[in-house]
């Protein structure tokens, strides 16, 4: 279930990365949809960092890296 979280905020993110670029080539700076999807971008990307630190340091995941 947690990887399934964190791959759907993954899949969120891309999503808006991709529609800023879509609305930066078709709007051609006219309207705010490129800024505000690239803000979405990074809100999660900030709210995916701030979970994932939250959740080790209550136990909830366990981080398994290289060197242990």
């Amino acid at each position: 279930m947690k990887t399934l979280i964190i791959v759907g905020v993954l899949i969120l993110i891309l999503w808006n990365l991709g529609a800023g670029l879509y609305y930066m080539l078709v709007d051609k700076g006219e309207s705010k949809r490129t800024v505000n999807a690239l803000t979405k971008r990074v809100a999660l990307s900030v709210a995916l960092i701030l979970g994932i630190v939250i959740a080790a340091k209550m136990g909830w995941i366990e981080f398994h890296g290289v060197g242990r």
